[in-house]
């Protein structure tokens, strides 16, 4: 059987480099290059009002920003079904019975919801949503039969509490002939794209903290962003040495610089290996690694800019794609649910036929 793959985001937003790099360049190879059954990308907006209940027009708003940000940067909708988490109803009843499978304990447990609890600074008013959210994940992974699940690292914990449910749901209602099959995360090549830093250096990239490079900043913006992100407090002067270690401008090199681009904005050096040497014995300047940085940045963000202006004139036909392609998965979710209640003898149409 060939895979099946399932990603997609919360709609508080717009995407920025971290989701590009993280997700979004991966979910492209992916595209392009993976012999694959189905490739669904889901815009998580029940997801999202988890912790935004009290700010639906915000998440609503959101949806079609999203899905313009991923038609810009080369996600094709012909071969990718990207649909909206919240009209899809089987989601929340397949939702309904994993909940039964997972202890209060464990999901207060899971790494993940325990440092976004921290960020979010809940305390004691922890919306029953939010704890619970893994869940609902772990539905929407298995309601398409998934088997590819790109993903960042924070992520991990998420599809490890899903391939416990597999196991648990196998386990007490069908040993013999499984429903669901184990998920498997992909995750980025590079391991600095699985977490990229915001400008501010302190945390990782994110809408909520506001130290994002977003996909859809216009060039003066970009510039900005980078030639005030964070390098080496100590590196005051041209002539003294400088730390790679900690500075988000090597960070993005890292993630986004290719031998080439040397070779078009910076001809001096034959490679990032090259320039972080110079960096560390001492006599490059802070803003010259910033203006090169800025120079494949804007050469990456620009196409996805003209993209995204051409696609904001026809907004209906977005929102028509959305729906439609809402329907279809609503259909595959419907085919697991049942195998779901044929499994556990759920199936009462059966019964009421017998009598």
């Amino acid at each position: 059987m060939k895979d099946i793959v399932l990603t997609g985001d919360r709609p508080t937003g717009n995407l920025h480099l971290g989701h590009f790099v993280g997700s979004i360049a991966n979910r492209l190879k992916l595209q392009n290059e993976l012999d694959y059954d189905k490739f669904y990308i889901m815009i998580a907006d029940t997801q999202a009002l988890t912790d935004n209940a009290n700010n639906v027009e915000k998440v609503k708003n959101n949806i079609i920003q999203v899905t313009i940000d991923y038609l810009s940067c080369g996600i094709d909708p012909r071969k990718v079904n990207i649909f909206i988490q919240s009209q899809v109803p089987q989601l929340f009843e397949i939702t309904s019975y994993f909940l039964n499978l997972v202890t209060v304990a464990r999901l207060q447990r899971n790494p993940t919801i325990k440092e976004e609890l921290k960020v979010r600074g809940f305390n004691n008013a922890i919306p029953a949503g939010f704890l619970t959210y893994p869940v609902s994940q772990a539905a929407d992974i298995l309601a398409f039969q998934t088997t590819l699940v790109p993903v960042g690292e924070d992520q991990l914990p998420m599809i490890e509490q899903t391939r416990e449910i597999v196991h648990a749901f196998n386990n007490i209602y069908q040993p013999k002939s499984q429903v669901f099959s184990l998920p498997k995360p992909i995750l980025p090549e590079k391991k600095i794209c699985e977490r990229l830093p915001g400008v501010d250096g302190k945390v990782k990239m994110s809408k909520s903290a506001g130290n994002a490079i977003n996909l859809c900043d216009d060039e003066k913006t970009v510039k900005q962003k980078i030639m005030s992100a964070y390098t080496d407090p100590d590196h005051i002067r041209v002539s003294d040495p400088g730390k790679i270690q900690g500075n988000v401008v090597f960070a993005y090199l890292d993630a986004f610089c290719q031998d080439k681009h040397f070779k078009k904005y910076l001809p001096d050096y034959e490679n990032l290996d090259q320039l972080k040497q110079h960096y560390e014995k001492g006599g490059l300047g802070d803003v010259k690694v910033k203006l090169f940085l800025n120079d494949i940045l804007q050469e990456l963000l620009t196409p996805i800019r003209e993209k995204r202006l051409q696609l904001e004139k026809d907004i209906d036909s977005i929102y028509e794609m959305l729906f439609e392609n809402s329907k279809k998965a609503s259909l595959e979710a419907q085919k697991t649910l049942q195998q779901m209640k044929d499994a556990m003898g759920l199936n009462y149409k059966k019964l009421l036929e017998k009598h």
